[in-house]
């Protein structure tokens, strides 16, 4: 049974940066399509950043330029590097593991932007 724990969040003025990592285990984590998700008051799920098996990468368009995914095989692990971060990126992030039928959720890190 796969396992994805995420770590990072926290409190941080507009403008600042945070890093978050996700740590997965009980996987074969080279197959797996990995993902970043936020989830808001008042908003719906919305995907903020992907990267294949492969490697290739996807981001929404309100964090392109400002956030940065990326894997480490040897770490079965995934990141998301937040620069000038804004009120609005105010939520709690999820990390996503997918292959075939296989879907994974971690529980969650919550992000502050706030003077």
């Amino acid at each position: 049974q796969g396992k994805l724990v995420e770590s990072g969040g926290g409190l941080v003025q507009p403008g600042g940066s945070l890093r978050l990592s996700c740590a997965a285990s009980g996987i074969t984590f080279s197959l797996y399509d990995m993902g970043w998700y936020r989830w808001a008051p008042g908003k719906q799920r919305e995907l903020v950043a992907t990267v294949t098996s492969g490697g290739s990468t996807n981001y929404a368009d309100s964090v392109k330029g400002r956030f940065t995914i990326s894997r480490d095989s040897a770490k079965y692990s995934v990141y998301l590097q937040m620069n000038s971060l804004k009120p609005e990126d105010t939520a709690v992030y999820y990390c996503n593991a997918v292959f075939s039928t296989l879907d994974y959720w971690g529980k969650g890190t919550l992000v502050t932007v706030s003077p």
